[in-house]
């Protein structure tokens, strides 16, 4: 049986012009076979939103460097939530204190990635919780 392509959307919301890791991101999931779908620097939440929808994507990533993660996690999984996304995963990644991992879990981002994260981890964790 074939298995379905993981659609990846890549966004930064808010103010953070800091896009490297988010294209780096980009690059290692297309070279682990995925679909990416980058949105550039300063997105809103209903931007992301609709985007998701439109382009139909699997994963919400989130690239976040502004220290405005727990905000903004709170946004997107309200909207998600709001739209009847439930079938749409939701990973946060960049500067992402420890302590606030628990928070960001409790709030339903299904995966976290602070700075540093190897590739790999990030990857399997994706292919290993997308709903095929």
């Amino acid at each position: 049986m074939h298995e379905k392509t993981i659609r990846v959307l890549i966004a930064k919301p808010g103010l953070d012009g800091h896009d490297r890791g988010a294209k780096v991101m980009a690059h290692a999931l297309k070279d682990a076979g995925m679909e990416v779908i980058y949105t550039g620097l300063h997105q809103t939440v209903p931007s992301i939103i609709k985007t998701a929808i439109e382009e139909d994507v699997d994963v919400i990533g989130l690239s976040i460097m502004s220290g405005a993660h727990i905000p903004i996690s709170k946004k997107i999984m309200e909207a998600v939530k709001k739209e009847g996304l439930d079938d749409m995963i939701v990973v946060v990644g960049g500067v992402i204190p420890t302590k606030d991992i628990p928070l960001l879990k409790e709030i339903g981002v299904s995966g976290v990635f602070p700075v540093g994260t190897p590739f790999k981890e990030s990857i399997t964790f994706i292919k290993g919780n997308v709903r095929n």
